[in-house]
């Protein structure tokens, strides 16, 4: 289940969060997560045994990173991918979002975190079932991965042209007509249900997995829109997740 919490602002998972796993969904009550010193100050304020801030240079691609501290700097910027995985105790990973899914996993037997940010090209192109399979590789299972998928745009809000739904239909053909909608002439994409059915078919149970019901566009009071603020308004969400000892 995802709920809110109304101390830190945040949506939080409670299949992912435990006495030693804590993560979570930003809103924009916490400013805009391209400013460092916001993620910084919720990290201070909350998360207060925090080694080091993982941030990675999304570019919209399907690389997915492992990340090792060098235990020296409080802040690791990551170039050129949307997924980071790692093992390591206090070193919070993050992603900023504003209509796009963000996603969150954690194998809780070996210890092993990551989160990802999933556009229509991240999610065309399976980044979700690509940092599944490098978590498997570094020992973990499927049977133990929880994952969370985080707010996105909703299929109520997100229109694409025909090109980009023959990319989609092209790749999925098998649940095409699950994740798209005709509305209105116009063809509709549900982003995270995509997402969700991609985790399923990778084998993740589907007791394992949380799934965010609310449209980024429409709820103009929690959060960002790209769609619908563009450069008036416009700013991103972090999401979040952390290892630690005990939390």
């Amino acid at each position: 289940m995802i709920i809110y919490d109304s101390n830190l602002k945040i949506f939080i998972s409670t299949l992912i969060n435990d006495k030693r796993f804590f993560g979570g969904f930003g809103t924009r009550a916490l400013g805009d997560g391209r400013k460092v010193e916001n993620i910084f100050n919720f990290a201070q304020a909350s998360i207060p045994n925090f080694k080091t801030i993982v941030i990675p240079e999304q570019i919209h691609s399907t690389n997915v990173a492992v990340f090792n501290s060098n235990s020296i700097d409080n802040l690791e910027k990551i170039s050129e991918t949307d997924g980071v995985i790692t093992k390591e105790i206090n070193s919070i990973l993050t992603v900023i979002t504003a209509d796009c899914s963000p996603i969150m996993f954690v194998e809780k037997q070996q210890g092993i975190i990551g989160v990802s940010h999933q556009g229509w090209r991240g999610s065309v192109n399976r980044l979700g079932q690509k940092m599944i399979k490098k978590i498997v590789e570094l020992g973990g299972k499927k049977k133990n991965i929880y994952v969370a998928i985080g707010p996105s745009i909703g299929e109520c809000c997100y229109d694409i042209e025909d090109d980009r739904y023959y990319q989609f239909v092209e790749e999925f053909d098998g649940y095409s007509k699950k994740i798209f909608h005709r509305h209105q002439g116009k063809l509709h994409l549900n982003l995270s249900l995509l997402n969700y059915l991609q985790i399923k078919e990778i084998g993740i149970p589907e007791k394992n997995i949380d799934y965010f019901p609310f449209c980024t566009r429409c709820d103009k009071k929690r959060f960002f829109s790209f769609r619908r603020d563009k450069k008036e308004d416009y700013g991103e969400m972090m999401s979040f997740v952390v290892k630690g000892r005990t939390f």
